[in-house]
This record gives structure tokens, C-alpha cells and sequence, in this order.
């Protein structure tokens, strides 16, 4: 009876043992036939310079998981999860930081970017990122403005060519010198009196028009010296905003160059109808009135030379005739 027992036991542990090995057997099995996922790690820059119909963004692949990354770039859709089926980039090969720049967007329309990298493994994803495109304006007169967001601001890409105010009033075009060095009231001119020189530069206002809340299209305003200074600043300071404002190349600005425009804003050198000299430095120069006064005489303006290497403040007299460049509510 005794060794019965003991034989019981020992048939059990021995039911045991087989059951153990066969689910560890198992275990290995699913180990061994789950696969390893090998796509690329990677995670998506923040969205920048973002324009009615551009933007910039990019990745950084952290790990190409022992495979070579064969393609990387962003892809973007209105859809929350864009994937490489959808509009996309095609940015070079292997791990790193990269940069992308997204074109052929829609105004005014809310996008999601992602980085992707693609191996033999197939594609990885970085997070999702949103950014909405700019708006295009339409002043009164049919003017339309692209515009670029930089920062929390929203800016027109153009200086403002209206010659009206946004009620309708047209503001009175001074084209005779001593008549315009007298004005104590709105006036603009195009510069030399020639309406040529409207594309691409703009009208020339004196600073009684600025001070007018109406010359701007309605949700817009000539922006103050707080907010160029707000600008200025975002950029990096004075003499980095100047590179990054500035409109690249030779089609406008005369001489050598340093301008990238990396943030759209297209700074272009209108020049300036200065008090008692008349016309001067198309090409040059790009001169904005701010709408901060300063006395009874002079007001700020902001100001770019092609001879210098900074954006700077300047006080001048209410009668210059300056370009001006709007700002959304």
C-alpha cells in the first residue's frame, strides 16, 4: 500500500515536470516566432516659418535598429496621422537631424506633420505635430498679401500698396515736393511718383496716414514699435533679425547680400522719400514706419541698409514718406 502510494506520487511529479516543458517549449516557440520590430526611432521637429502656402520642419532618427535608413523626410496631411501615402519630402539617407520644407499648402488650413525613415524593416514615425497655414489678405483696393507667421505674430509678407483708407477715403497721392514736406495731413506717393515701382516695393506713406486706424485692412494694423521689437527679438536680436528678414539674393538688394529670408518675411530695400531731399535709396534700404509717436515732430520708424549689418530704431519727421507693413489683431 505504501509503495503504491509512493508510485502515485512519483507518475504525478513526473505529469508535472512534462507539462512545465512542454509550456516552456511553447514559450521559447512564441519567443522565437514573434517578430522583432526593426523600423527606424526617430521623433519630428517643431513646425516653423510657416507662410500662406510653406512651412519648414524636419526629424531627428535617433536609431536606424542595425538597418540602413534608405529614405527620411516629412510627410503631412489634414489628417491627424500622415503617413508616407499622403504628401511627403524626401530628405536624403541614414540617422541624424534633418530639415524639411513643406510647399504646395493651402491658406488658412490646419495641417499634421510627422518625420518618417524608412529601412528594410519598413517605416517609422515620429510624433504628429499641427500647424495652420497663414492667411491671404485683400486690402480695398484688390491688393492681395500673402502672410508668414513668426512667433505668436502674424505679418503681411508685402508692404502695403493701398491708396485708400478701409472706409473707402482715399488717401490724397502728393506727388509735388514742397506740397509734401507741408503736410500736416494723410498723404502716400509711389517712389519717384512712379506707380512702376509698385511691384514690389509699395507705396510710400507719410506718418499722418499711420496714424490713421484705418489704413490697414480691417483686422490688421500698422504694427507699433513694441511689436517690431517683439520681432526683433523672437529672431535673435538685431543683427540676426537683419539676416533673417532680409530677402535673399541680388533681384532687389544692390551690392553684397547677406539676407537668407529663413523666416519669409521678404524685407525688400523700397527706399524712402526723406523730409526736404526727396527720393532715396531704392534698393538700399528698407524703411517701416511703427505707429509709436514720439513727439509732436518725429515718430519711429525700423529700418534695414544693405550698407550695415543691423535693424535699427531711427526718429524721423512725420513728412517722410516710408513703407509700411501690417500686423493681424
Amino acid at each position: 500500500m505504501k509503495k503504491n502510494r509512493i508510485w502515485n506520487y512519483l507518475i504525478i511529479l513526473w505529469s508535472v515536470l512534462i507539462i512545465l516543458a512542454v509550456s516552456c517549449k511553447k514559450d521559447d516557440d512564441n519567443n522565437n516566432n514573434t517578430p522583432v520590430i526593426k523600423v527606424p526611432i526617430l521623433t519630428t521637429s517643431v513646425v516653423s516659418n510657416v507662410t500662406t502656402t510653406t512651412a519648414v520642419c524636419g526629424g531627428n532618427i535617433t536609431s536606424d535598429m542595425g538597418l540602413d535608413v534608405t529614405v527620411r523626410g516629412v510627410c503631412w496631411s489634414t489628417s491627424q496621422s500622415p503617413t508616407v501615402d499622403d504628401d511627403k519630402t524626401n530628405d536624403g539617407t541614414g540617422t541624424g537631424n534633418f530639415i524639411s520644407n513643406i510647399t504646395g499648402l493651402n491658406p488658412n488650413t490646419i495641417y499634421y506633420a510627422r518625420a518618417y525613415a524608412t529601412n528594410s524593416a519598413g517605416t517609422g514615425y515620429g510624433d504628429a505635430v499641427s500647424f495652420t497655414t497663414g492667411l491671404t489678405v485683400t486690402d480695398i483696393d484688390g491688393n492681395l498679401y500673402n502672410t508668414v507667421v513668426i512667433g505668436t505674430q502674424t505679418w503681411m509678407v508685402e508692404n502695403l500698396k493701398v491708396t485708400k483708407f478701409n472706409d473707402g477715403t482715399d488717401i490724397p497721392n502728393v506727388t509735388d515736393e514742397t506740397t509734401w514736406n507741408n503736410l500736416n495731413t494723410p498723404a502716400f506717393c509711389w517712389y519717384e511718383n512712379d506707380v512702376t515701382y509698385k511691384n514690389p516695393y509699395g507705396a510710400l506713406y507719410n506718418w499722418y496716414s499711420v496714424n490713421n486706424s484705418k489704413l490697414c485692412p480691417t483686422g490688421w494694423h500698422v504694427a507699433t514699435k513694441a511689436e517690431w521689437d517683439a520681432l526683433i527679438s523672437y529672431l535673435g536680436g538685431v543683427y540676426q533679425a537683419y539676416v533673417k528678414l532680409k530677402e535673399a539674393g541680388s533681384s532687389h538688394w544692390l551690392g553684397t547680400n547677406t539676407g537668407t529670408n529663413s523666416y519669409g518675411f521678404t524685407a525688400l530695400p523700397g527706399g524712402y522719400r526723406s523730409f526736404s531731399w526727396g527720393f532715396e535709396s531704392v534698393g538700399i534700404v528698407a524703411s517701416w514706419w511703427t505707429a509709436t509717436e514720439f513727439d509732436g515732430v518725429d515718430a519711429w520708424d525700423k529700418s534695414i541698409s544693405g550698407n550695415n549689418d543691423e535693424i535699427t530704431d531711427g526718429l524721423v519727421f512725420k513728412q517722410t514718406g516710408s513703407s509700411v507693413r501690417c500686423i493681424k489683431d
